[in-house]
């Protein structure tokens, strides 16, 4: 259940972090490989971003589930929109969908060589 001092905190992150990652772990030592994952594909992209470890937090690890109505971590927001997780993530690299979103609103990122 997402009570108010936690939407509070997660919303204050969303809006403050253009690119943000909520993840197991952090970015420099994911503790799951679909955390993992994101971070590759973020570090590859070259997009700077924010990790939130919800592992050392349980409000914000339940919290931030029922925030987007997403039931898996990790979750990429971009510009305080809900974009996805790890399988989307990373079908969106592969298409180039990513880095020609994050193009579009601003934020620097290579385009993956095919």
């Amino acid at each position: 259940m997402l009570d108010e001092a936690t939407k509070k905190r997660i919303d204050t992150e969303v809006t403050e972090n253009d690119v943000l990652l909520f993840m197991k772990g952090t970015p420099v030592f994911p503790q799951c490989g679909f955390s993992a994952v994101v971070v590759q594909v973020l570090s590859h992209l070259g997009v700077k971003f924010k990790g939130v470890n919800v592992l050392e937090d349980p409000d914000i690890r339940e919290g931030i589930k029922d925030y987007s109505s997403w039931p898996t971590i990790p979750q990429l927001y971009v510009k305080g929109e809900f974009v996805g997780g790890c399988d989307i993530i990373r079908e969106m690299f592969e298409t180039g969908e990513l880095a020609e979103m994050f193009q579009t609103r601003g934020i620097d990122a290579k385009h993956p060589v095919a």
